[in-house]
């Protein structure tokens, strides 16, 4: 690497770190999200139109400009290129057979909505690019020029898994993405998910010690991880998780990890020293990470986690919450329990969305007309309406649909998060 490479990577690593610490300071992101993943089905995407896939210039351009203070002669060319690669696009596009074209189209819209959640330092890519992880093409995500994520589309082998995965669009947001993204977007992106009926399919929540963390009388903090192990403090539900180490233990002199969990089982907790990863060894801050990734091998992913990390972080196991603590968060924990409990998930997750659209679009019809009708008219509209169900909860029995809404009324209730906003 470069000289001036390696100084804009430092440069990018101190930014992090800074970013980090005023969340912490504010008292908003004790536990951050570090990397998403969902998948949205293509009929439940946003629809593009003309001007969302083809628009001119959307004043991204003319703030990073005046914000940065750009001179006239890179104003322009910075224009001339958008300008010129939105000319590429209409190229590749029409070369397209029309399911294709329609699946791009869809894929750039949903790159767009992500990328003003996340704010205005992000913007969609209009060129298609190669796609990834099994997606033949896909739409970048950029801050300030640089992909921090992207949205893949359509198949690129055969074959019946192919025809599902043609029928569906992923998002990838990489670290970057989630950290620099603007105050308030995991709450925004739930909602997001949640009314485009997505799945998540991986989530990251981190911990970050910047500062370090005590060692326990172990003399070194690994040292007191290992032992911790050991000791079977780390254990959950009298299960002992999967453990593994990397980097260099013995001199101490590279990036150091402890694992627990596996990626196959859907939960796995990587213990590591962030500082070295970022500056390199000679770093000395003793900033460590405890990051755990969830996957939806085994579970439900629900967006609740996106607005409420901390308790999804503290439920993962009393160790966990341990940690939590000692970053001096509060939490209530909440597991994300395997296979035998998706059902009630699953309920619950659809019982919640039917919540929020009843009380966000049809609540105040709902109570103008049980005050204004006449007692037998209501009686009335109860009766018909009483064993028809929304589509969605068809395949659940009554009392469990029942349950779930107690459950999740009382939740929203005391929480106040029918409709989530920017904090």
């Amino acid at each position: 690497m470069s000289k001036r490479k390696n100084d804009l990577v430092l440069v990018n690593n101190r930014e992090i770190k800074v970013r980090l610490h005023a969340a912490k300071v504010e008292e908003w992101s004790y536990i951050h999200i570090d990397w998403l993943r969902f998948t949205v089905n293509r009929r439940h995407a946003p629809v593009p139109s003309v001007e969302l896939l083809f628009p001119g210039p959307d004043g991204s351009i003319d703030y990073m400009a005046e914000r940065d203070g750009w001179s006239e002669n890179r104003r322009d060319a910075a224009h001339a290129e958008v300008k010129h690669r939105r000319q590429r696009v209409v190229s590749l596009l029409k070369d397209l057979p029309d399911p294709d074209y329609q699946a791009s189209s869809q894929a750039f819209t949903l790159a767009e909505e992500v990328a003003e959640i996340l704010g205005q330092d992000f913007t969609a890519d209009p060129l298609i690019q190669k796609g990834k992880d099994f997606y033949r093409f896909r739409i970048d995500i950029l801050r300030k020029g640089h992909p921090v994520g992207w949205v893949g589309f359509l198949a690129t082998n055969n074959g019946k898994r192919a025809e599902n995965q043609n029928n569906t669009l992923h998002v990838n947001l990489e670290g970057m993405a989630c950290t620099f993204a603007q105050r308030g977007w995991p709450q925004v992106m739930a909602d997001y998910i949640e009314d485009h009926r997505g799945v998540i399919t991986r989530i990251d929540l981190a911990a970050d010690f910047l500062d370090g963390i005590g060692d326990k009388g172990h003399g070194d903090v690994f040292e007191r991880f290992f032992e911790e192990y050991r000791s079977g403090l780390m254990d959950h539900l009298g299960h002992r998780p999967d453990s593994d180490v990397s980097g260099d233990h013995l001199s101490k002199k590279k990036g150091r990890s402890f694992y627990l969990g596996s990626r196959a089982g859907g939960k796995l907790t990587n213990i590591y020293e962030k500082g070295k990863q970022l500056f390199g060894k000679e770093d000395d801050s003793k900033w460590i990470r405890v990051e755990l990734r969830y996957g939806n091998q085994k579970r439900v992913l629900l967006p609740d986690m996106l607005r409420r990390p901390a308790d999804f972080f503290a439920g993962a196991s009393d160790w966990h919450a341990s940690i939590l603590r000692e970053l001096g968060a509060q939490a209530i924990p909440e597991p994300v329990k395997c296979e035998k409990q998706v059902q009630i998930q699953t309920i619950d997750a659809e019982v919640t969305r039917n919540a929020r659209w009843f009380m966000n679009t049809a609540g105040a019809s709902a109570v103008l007309a049980f005050i204004n009708l006449p007692r037998e008219q209501m009686h009335s509209l109860f009766k018909e309406f009483e064993n028809k169900l929304p589509n969605r909860l068809r395949k659940f029995g009554m009392a469990d649909i029942e349950a779930a809404y107690q459950r999740v009324f009382t939740k929203l209730a005391s929480s106040g998060r029918a409709s989530p906003a920017f904090a």
